[in-house]
C-alpha cells in the first residue's frame, strides 16, 4: 500500500474556509478519481504547550505506484490548480509517499 501524504500549511485568517472546502470540495473530487482506497485527516500540533496549529497532513492511501501514476497522468494538474487558484499563497502544500512495508 502507497500513502501519498500532503502536508498542508493554512494562513491562519482562512483557516476554517479552507478547511471547509477541502472536506467539501477538494478531497470529494480526489475521490472522484476513483484511485484512492481511503484518506486521513491530521491536525498538526506545532507547539505541544500552546496546541497552536495550522498545518494539516492528509493521507490518501492508494494500493499500487501504478495508481499514483494514473493519478499523476490524469488529475493531479487540475486538481492542485484548483487549490492553488482558490487560495494562492494561503494555503501551501509539499508532498511525500510512505509505503506500508
Amino acid at each position: 500500500m502507497i500513502i501519498y501524504n500532503v502536508t498542508i500549511s493554512i494562513n491562519p485568517e482562512i483557516e476554517t474556509e479552507a478547511l471547509n472546502w477541502l472536506r467539501e470540495v477538494h478531497i470529494p473530487d480526489v475521490f472522484r478519481t476513483k484511485l484512492f482506497l481511503e484518506y486521513n485527516m491530521y491536525k498538526i500540533v506545532e507547539d505541544p504547550l500552546t496546541k497552536t496549529h495550522n498545518s494539516y497532513a492528509i493521507q490518501y492511501h492508494l494500493e499500487s505506484w501504478k495508481k499514483f501514476e494514473e493519478y499523476t497522468e490524469k488529475h493531479a494538474e487540475r486538481l492542485k490548480g484548483e487549490t492553488q487558484s482558490k487560495f494562492g499563497e494561503n494555503v501551501l502544500a509539499f508532498r511525500t509517499f510512505l509505503e506500508k512495508i
